[in-house]
């Protein structure tokens, strides 16, 4: 995996599969993993095909070396008869300047002990797994209906991170704008939306916010005149959750952030803007976008682009090569190529 990943490929290649996976370690470390199972439709919605074609579920992480250290984990997740999935493997491990070592974290139970392992011999190890698993946020900001969370009433302290559903996105930016050594961040978001929406002024941040908080908008030029969020077009919207999301002070980020199809809705203009605020975040952070979007695409390094396709039934997953790509690209864009099915990653028989 490199710094910026984006996946291209056909209908049901794997692409939102693929990052699905991070949301499932991450909900698989939380508290909550047992009830999250069941509002996923349980074990048979999660094996391919249902248990009588899929046995379990088997996951290997593999963390980059930091100081000469490697971390890494493992599970194994199998269906009950009372339709739970229990852990028939759970290890972390690590390799470092002591040599390997393999932690075995028990079996048969139905939550992760990563998160709670107190034994001396691993607890360093998990603690340290863990702490990246829980983290990783998958975001999605399709959802721009009257009943949106990013246009509901929330809680002004609700800020500890930007929500995946941008839920409290009024009391975030709130945070950003009023905290001294975050507020450039919240100038860069403002004037980034600006270039995608002309007409865009500002966010209203009231000082005498009470408890609750809801987003709020002015127009260039009639700063006196507060607008709601519904009076936002969809794919305004959606951009300024992006511009929120990607432009946020890195220390506030999460070390993955993961995202599929950001493009629905946007202009082509703002589909360029995206590119280049995926390509800043990606410079301290890790990102991993799936997309259809021929100008995203356009915007992108061959070498950050990982192609999907389905063999045999299971998908593939093969990073594009500037080398391989060379000529072609004297005379096509990457967007092209794909179309002309180059690069792969389009329907097939």
């Amino acid at each position: 995996m490199r710094p910026l990943n984006v996946l291209i490929g056909a209908n049901g290649a794997g692409k939102s599969n693929f990052i699905g996976v991070f949301r499932f370690l991450a909900a698989l470390t939380g508290d909550n993993f047992p009830v999250d199972v069941q509002n996923w439709g349980g074990p048979d919605a999660l094996l391919h095909y249902g248990r009588k074609t899929t046995d379990a579920i088997e996951l290997e992480v593999y963390f980059a070396p930091e100081d000469g250290v490697a971390n890494g984990y493992c599970v194994t997740l199998a269906p009950t008869q009372d339709n739970r999935l229990i852990f028939t493997r759970e290890q972390s491990w690590i390799n470092g300047r002591y040599g390997a070592n393999s932690y075995s974290l028990g079996v048969g139970h139905d939550v992760a002990k990563v998160t709670t392992d107190e034994l001396e011999r691993s607890k360093n190890v998990s603690r340290y797994v863990s702490s990246k698993l829980k983290i990783w946020r998958q975001y999605h900001f399709h959802d721009t209906g009257d009943k949106a969370a990013v246009k509901q009433v929330h809680q002004v302290n609700d800020t500890l991170r930007l929500k995946p559903d941008a839920a409290n996105l009024a009391a975030y930016l709130r945070k950003l704008k009023t905290t001294p050594f975050w507020e450039s961040s919240y100038q860069r978001i403002v004037e980034t939306i600006r270039l995608a929406a002309p007409f865009f002024g500002d966010f209203v941040i009231r000082e005498d916010a009470a408890e609750s908080i809801e987003l709020e908008w002015t127009e260039r030029g009639r700063p006196d005149t507060p607008w709601k969020a519904h009076v936002l077009s969809d794919g305004t919207l959606r951009f300024i959750c992006l511009t929120a999301l990607l432009l946020q002070p890195s220390a506030l980020m999460p070390d993955i952030i993961l995202i599929d199809e950001p493009e629905l809705g946007l202009h082509p203009f703002a589909i360029n803007l995206l590119a280049q605020m995926l390509k800043r975040a990606a410079e301290t952070k890790q990102v991993i976008v799936s997309t259809q979007s021929v100008e995203l695409l356009n915007a992108m390094s061959p070498d950050d682009v990982v192609v999907a396709g389905r063999e045999n039934g299971a998908t593939t997953l093969k990073r594009l090569d500037s080398a391989d790509l060379t000529d072609w690209l004297e005379d096509y864009s990457l967007g092209e190529l794909w179309k002309r099915n180059v690069l792969g990653g389009r329907p097939a028989r």
